[in-house]
């Protein structure tokens, strides 16, 4: 029965997103049931995509990262896949009438991270629109249910709460980033030089993004605001905890939350999610 292969996909999404992001996969979990695995869906083709990108060095890249790309469209026009990943992505795209430009507009973020690039103001904005805004854009249609009057309205805040969230795990992965992949996202900053005023520069950026995305968390349907509002409090802890440190221990050392703080958040995030204090 395709039935029970589907569910074995949805599966392998699921502890892919437990596996990679524990922070993540505690948001998921928040979300009403039958959000959970289109959102897991999302999650294990995306992480799936970043790690071609990301990892595999010892082995040709450009090529795996094509025949993915190609296996992905394949698993959405046939309605399967093979590949579990895959066939739980295809599912969620033809389920939640997810647009195929932003499917699109990812993959070329990720084959940017394939070549050597000078992120110059306008390349920036491309790369922050496909490799993050769009994902919010994703899971959008996820939490409105598809509904497009819906996600007409939400659509601008999404795409600023996943900026914001992206550009953290830039400033958060400086190190791997630069000295061991090479890049260097932000435009305009000479990480040799890398100081307090450059590192304001960018939190100012990340801010602007923050508040615009809470305003559209407020407003999301409850049964997926809860799992949304815990991931932001996440990313403003660690925004938080990288304004307090110095320019050159950020880049320096990859910025976490112990455990123990990110259980606490939860209880916090719960309260006041409860009580409608967002």
């Amino acid at each position: 029965m395709k039935q029970l292969f589907d569910t074995l996909s949805l599966e392998m999404s699921a502890l892919t997103t437990k596996r990679y992001s524990t922070s993540f996969s505690i948001g998921v979990h928040f979300l009403s049931k039958d959000l959970q695995a289109p959102i897991h869906g999302i999650y294990g083709f995306v992480r799936f995509a970043d790690e071609i990108v990301d990892t595999f060095h010892d082995y040709e890249k450009q090529e795996l990262l094509k025949e993915f790309k190609d296996e992905t469209y394949k698993a959405i026009d046939r309605g399967i896949s093979l590949n579990p990943i895959l066939n739980s992505f295809q599912w969620v795209v033809n389920k939640y009438r997810i647009d195929p430009e932003l499917i699109e507009t990812f993959l070329q973020s990720m084959e940017m991270d394939l070549r050597t690039i000078q992120y110059e103001q306008k390349v920036y904005e491309q790369y922050i629109l496909g490799s993050a805004e769009v994902v919010g854009l994703m899971c959008l249609k996820v939490f409105v249910r598809g509904n497009e009057e819906s996600y007409l309205k939400l659509k601008d805040s999404a795409m600023k709460l996943g900026a914001a969230f992206q550009k953290i795990n830039f400033l958060r992965d400086l190190n791997a980033d630069y000295f061991q992949l090479g890049r260097t996202y932000f435009p305009e900053m000479n990480f040799d030089l890398f100081d307090r005023a450059m590192k304001q520069k960018i939190e100012q950026e990340i801010a602007l993004d923050f508040k615009a995305g809470y305003e559209g968390i407020k407003k999301l349907p409850k049964d997926a605001r809860f799992g949304v509002y815990m991931a932001y409090r996440y990313y403003v802890k660690l925004f938080h905890k990288i304004q307090k440190t110095d320019a050159q221990i950020i880049l320096g050392e990859r910025i976490r939350i112990p455990d123990n703080k990110k259980y606490r958040l939860l209880f916090t995030s719960y309260l006041r999610h409860n009580l409608n204090l967002l």
